[in-house]
Order: structure tokens, then C-alpha cells, then sequence
């Protein structure tokens, strides 16, 4: 079982007010991204890839006011997006909030976290269109939509259809250009660091220093404008 770093999470008010915020913070326009029928959302991403980091991008993502969900959708948004206090933390200014990690074994891997008694979810089919068709994937949402230990524990995700043979052939780092930012690295804090690192440990996942504090996540961008700290700050 192979994991690592898929994507960071910002979850923006609306979609244009989080465009803003990445060209006034990071000095880049993000690329266009899509909707998600199922949870009534879209995005904008751009590529944030090292070679220690080869998949990374970052996801900015906000509720679509504009979209009609249908009446068997989840009634919980993914991320803790219907989530009040998470909801009134972005409402001035998009925040960091979570990661993904991409893993080679989406089912083995939550079956080791069950095994730590934490539920991550269901792995959950879902998809949306691209320029270069339709990417699809498998990612674990729990039903009442948390991503528990205030985001520090990443959402699962495997690219592609079950069992195929290319999973990542339709990846969206490979339709997105080059930024000129990258992602120097992730570091966490939690009160409940032991059993986060256990976590890590148990779906594979290496490379991010936790430490015992209080809850935050910090992402360490290089961009054109200098080295750009992003904070979750517990939310």
C-alpha cells in the first residue's frame, strides 16, 4: 500500500472570493477545476508538485450556490463544509482546512484505520468533467461529513475506476501547467499527536512531522513572492 500527499484543501466562502485570495496571497490565478453533482460544490486548482510531492496540487473549493442537488445526495456536505464553525472561520478569508492523501488501496487502507477504532467512511464513488474527460475516483466521506481531528487526519482517495490498471493516467496534476509554486512540506499539530501518528503509520504515509499541540495544520509554500505559510489554526 503506497500513499502520499494527493491535495491540500481551502474552502473559500464562494469560488471568486477564494480566486482573490490565491492572487493576492499566492501570486497565481488557479486553474480551472469543475463541479461536484453529488455534494454541490466546484473548485479551482493549480499544481504545487516536487519531486518529494509528485501528485500535489492545491484545491480551493466552495459550496455551488448555483447547484440543484438531488434528493439522494448525502445530506452532509464533504470536508465540514456544511459544518458552522468551519463555515464562519472562511466566511472573511479562505482557510486551510484539510489534505488528501492519495493511496494505491483505498480499501486495505481504511480497514487499518478501522482497526485504530476511527472511522474515516465509506470510500465513495464520485467524478466530475475535466478538459481532459471525465476524471473519476473513490474517496472516503463519512455521512455526517467530518474529517476529523480538526482535518489532520486526511481524507482517502484513489484515482480512477476500481481495479484499473492506470488509476492515475487521468490525475489532475497532469492537465495542470506549472505554477511556480511548490509545496515545501506539511507539519501538524494535535492534542491526540499519538494517535495521528499511529494513523499515518498504519496507511503508509511518511514524510509530515506531528507534534503534540494545539490542533493546526501548516503548509509551507515556495512561490514567486517568497515562502507563503498556510495555517488551518484548529478549525
Amino acid at each position: 500500500m503506497k500513499t502520499q500527499i494527493d491535495h491540500l484543501v481551502v474552502v473559500a466562502q464562494t469560488l471568486e472570493l477564494g480566486v482573490q485570495w490565491c492572487e493576492a496571497t499566492l501570486g497565481v490565478t488557479p486553474g480551472p477545476g469543475g463541479e461536484h453533482a453529488l455534494y454541490g460544490t466546484h473548485n479551482r486548482l493549480f499544481k504545487i508538485a516536487t519531486p518529494a510531492n509528485p501528485l500535489a496540487y492545491l484545491e480551493i473549493i466552495a459550496i455551488n450556490p448555483g447547484a440543484t442537488r438531488a434528493t439522494t445526495a448525502p445530506a452532509k456536505r464533504w470536508f465540514d463544509m456544511d459544518d458552522e464553525a468551519l463555515q464562519a472561520a472562511v466566511a472573511t478569508e479562505p482557510r486551510l482546512v484539510h489534505f488528501v492523501a492519495n493511496t494505491s488501496d483505498i480499501q486495505a487502507a481504511s480497514t487499518a484505520l478501522t482497526a485504530l477504532d476511527i472511522d474515516r467512511g465509506p470510500a465513495i464513488t464520485a467524478n466530475r468533467h475535466s478538459r481532459k474527460g471525465l476524471l473519476q475516483w473513490q474517496i472516503t466521506v463519512r455521512a455526517d461529513g467530518q474529517r476529523l481531528f480538526n482535518g489532520a487526519l486526511p481524507t482517502l482517495i484513489q484515482w480512477g475506476k476500481p481495479d484499473e490498471a492506470e488509476p492515475l493516467r487521468l490525475h489532475p496534476r497532469n492537465s495542470l501547467p506549472r505554477s511556480g509554486i511548490s509545496l515545501q512540506g506539511i507539519t501538524v499539530t494535535h492534542p491526540r499527536a499519538d494517535l495521528l501518528q499511529a494513523a499515518y503509520a498504519a496507511v503508509g504515509l511518511t514524510g509530515i512531522a506531528i507534534e503534540t499541540g494545539p490542533a493546526n495544520i501548516t503548509a509551507t509554500l515556495h512561490t514567486r513572492q517568497g515562502v507563503v505559510t498556510l495555517n488551518s489554526y484548529g478549525v
